[in-house]
C-alpha cells in the first residue's frame, strides 16, 4: 500500500511515495554493506519522512546480541555513514521497531523465533504481515535461507499481505549458476516478489539516461549509426580489493561488473523508447538490446583483462594484486576487463560498444561516452582544426554526477583556430537537494513493491550468455596481462581500441 496526501492527485509523480506498514529482515547485518549502505539507507528514508511510523527492522546473525545490542550497532553504522543529519526524534521512533534474532542459517529454532518476532510486530507495530527478507550474505547460502523461510512459513504472506526477498549480487558465476539460483528462488517466491539489487540502477545519473533520451528531442534524432561512431561505458576504480580477497579471487572483475552494471548501462543507452516507463515495458526494450549483442569473431583481440602490478597510485606506493593479503600467487583473477561488444538492430548496425573497468586505475570514475563521427567535411584548414577531436555527450555516474557535451568552437582571435569545449551540467549546481543514495531509492521501491529498477532473471540470463564465451576464452589464454597501480589498464586494452582506429578516454 502507498500512502500520498490524499487532496493531491494520487497520479502525480512529483508527491513523494510513503511505504505502507511494513517491516524488513535483514540477513548479514554485521557485513559492510549492511553497515556502510543498507542500515544508513533506512535511517535516510525515515528521516525524510518516507517509512511508516510502525516500520520494523529484525536483524539475524549469528551474534549473541539483544535488541538493544542491535540497536546501538545500527546507531553506530547511522553515525558514520547516513547522508541525512541525525535527529534523535527520527531515531527514537526508528529504534522502536529493532529485534534480533541470534542464530544460524541451519538453526531452526532460530527460525521459529523469527516467526515469533515477526507475528509480535505485527501486534504491536502494525507491520500488516508485509515484510521483506533481506539477503545481505554471500549467494553460496541463499538455497538455505530460502529453503528455512518456506520450511518455517515465513515466505508465505497471509490473505492481503505480502512477503518479499531481496538478494544481491553475484547472481551466480555463470549462465548455469545463474539459473539454478534462480530455480531456487523461484521454488519459494513468485516472481513479482523478487527483487534483485544492482544499485547503479538506483542511481540519479543513471535513471537520468532516461530522462535525457526521451524527455527531450535533440538527442534521439542523432541516437544511431548515422551519427554516433563508438559509445565507450567506463566504469573506474583507483583502489585495490582492500580486505576482499576471500569474495573477489576467484570473481573478477567481468563478473563483478560488467556482467551486471556495465551491460545494464549499455542497455539504457541503447534500448529503443518504451511504451511507457513501468516494469514490463522497460524490461521488454532491456531485453531486445541484451538478445541482440554479437560478439566479435575474435575474442582474443576485441577483449582484454589485466592484474595490477605495484606502482604509485593517489600519491603513494602500493603493492600489486598478487601481493595483496589472501591472494595466491598463481591467480589468475582479472582486475581489469575490457570488452567489445555489437547490437545487431537497425539502430546500433556497425556500432561498437566499448567497456572497461578495473581497480587501481587513474582515477575512480564511472561515466558513459557516446562520440560522434565527424563532421563529413570541413571547409578549414588542417592546422585549424588539429586541436579538434569527436563531438561526444558524456553521462557522468560518479562522482561528480552531471553531464558534459564536448564540441568544437572557434578560439578568439584573427586567426581561424577551432578548439574543443565543454558545456557542462552538474547535478550540485541545478538542484538544491542532494542526490539521495541509490540503496534509499531501491529499498523504498522494494517495500513499495515497484520493480522498474531491478532487473528479472531473464535480464540475468541473458548478460550471462554474454559474457561466458569471454570468460572461457580467457580460462584458455592463461594469466592476465599485469598493468601498473595508478595508470589505465594493460597495452592489450590500447591495442583493443587502436585495431579500430579508436582510442579510450582519459576521463
Amino acid at each position: 500500500m502507498t500512502y500520498t496526501n490524499p487532496l493531491r492527485d494520487p497520479q502525480d509523480k512529483r508527491l513523494p511515495r510513503i511505504a505502507g506498514p511494513c517491516g524488513m529482515v535483514l540477513f548479514g547485518v554485521t557485513g559492510d554493506l549492511s553497515r556502510k549502505k543498507i542500515l544508513p539507507a533506512i535511517y535516510d528514508l525515515a528521516n525524510r519522512g518516507l517509512l511508516p511510523p510502525g516500520f520494523s527492522l529484525t536483524g539475524f546473525a549469528r551474534r549473541d546480541w539483544a535488541d538493544q545490542d542491535f540497536a546501538q550497532i545500527v546507531h553506530d553504522s547511522v553515525k558514520s555513514y547516513a547522508r541525512t543529519e541525525f535527529r534523535e526524534e527520527v531515531w527514537r521512533q526508528l529504534a522502536e521497531g529493532f529485534r534480533f534474532v541470534s542464530g544460524d542459517f541451519d538453526d531452526d529454532e532460530a527460525f521459529r523465533q523469527l516467526r515469533r518476532t515477526i507475528e509480535e510486530l505485527d501486534q504491536v507495530r502494525g507491520t500488516d504481515g508485509n515484510h521483506a527478507f533481506y539477503l545481505a550474505i554471500p549467494p553460496g547460502f541463499f538455497a538455505e535461507v530460502v529453503g528455512q523461510l518456506k520450511e518455517h512459513g515465513l515466505a508465505d504472506p497471509a490473505p492481503g499481505s505480502w512477503r518479499r526477498v531481496v538478494v544481491e549480487k553475484p547472481f551466480g558465476h555463470n549462465l548455469q549458476s545463474a539459473r539454478e539460483l534462480n530455480a531456487i528462488l523461484a521454488s519459494v517466491f513468485p516472481s513479482g516478489s523478487i527483487f534483485r539489487i544492482d544499485h547503479y540502477l538506483g542511481k540519479e545519473t543513471v535513471q537520468n539516461i532516461l530522462a535525457m533520451r526521451f524527455a527531450n528531442t535533440m538527442f534521439e534524432p542523432i541516437w544511431n549509426n548515422n551519427y554516433v561512431d563508438h559509445v565507450q561505458i567506463t566504469m573506474a576504480e583507483d583502489v585495490g580489493i582492500g580486505g576482499r580477497a576471500g569474495y573477489y579471487d576467484g570473481i573478477g572483475a567481468a563478473r563483478d561488473v560488467i556482467q551486471n552494471h556495465l551491460l545494464q548501462l549499455m542497455s539504457l543507452v541503447a534500448m529503443e523508447e518504451p511504451t511507457s516507463f513501468d516494469a514490463e515495458s522497460l524490461r521488454i526494450e532491456k531485453q531486445k538490446v541484451l538478445k541482440s549483442v554479437v560478439l566479435p569473431r575474435r575474442l582474443d583481440l576485441a577483449t582484454a583483462r589485466g592484474q595490477y602490478a605495484a606502482g604509485w597510485a593517489g600519491g603513494q606506493q602500493v603493492i600489486g594484486f598478487l601481493e595483496e593479503e589472501g591472494i595466491k600467487k598463481t591467480s589468475t583473477t582479472e582486475t581489469f576487463a575490457a570488452v567489445t561488444l555489437h547490437v545487431a538492430t537497425r539502430r546500433w548496425a556497425g556500432v561498437p560498444f566499448y567497456l572497461r573497468t578495473g581497480k587501481r586505475l587513474g582515477r575512480r570514475v564511472t561515466e558513459v561516452a557516446v562520440v560522434f563521427k565527424r563532421a563529413p567535411h570541413q571547409p578549414f584548414s588542417a592546422t585549424s582544426t588539429e586541436e579538434l577531436t569527436q563531438n561526444a555527450l558524456v553521462i557522468r555516474i560518479q562522482p561528480d554526477e552531471g553531464m558534459t557535451v564536448r564540441f568544437g568552437a572557434k578560439v578568439p582571435g584573427t586567426a581561424t583556430e577551432i578548439r574543443d569545449v565543454n558545456m557542462d551540467f552538474a547535478y550540485g549546481g541545478s538542484f538544491t537537494e542532494s542526490s539521495p543514495e541509490a540503496y534509499e531509492r531501491l529499498i523504498l521501491d522494494m517495500l513499495l513493491g515497484d520493480p522498474p529498477l531491478f532487473p528479472r532473471h531473464e535480464e540475468v540470463e541473458l548478460s550471462w550468455q554474454i559474457l561466458d564465451p569471454i570468460l572461457d576464452q580467457w580460462a584458455a589464454k592463461g594469466k592476465p596481462e599485469p598493468y601498473g597501480s595508478g595508470t589505465w589498464g594493460p597495452e592489450s586494452a590500447n591495442a583493443m581500441l587502436a585495431r579500430d582506429g579508436r582510442v579510450w578516454r582519459r576521463p
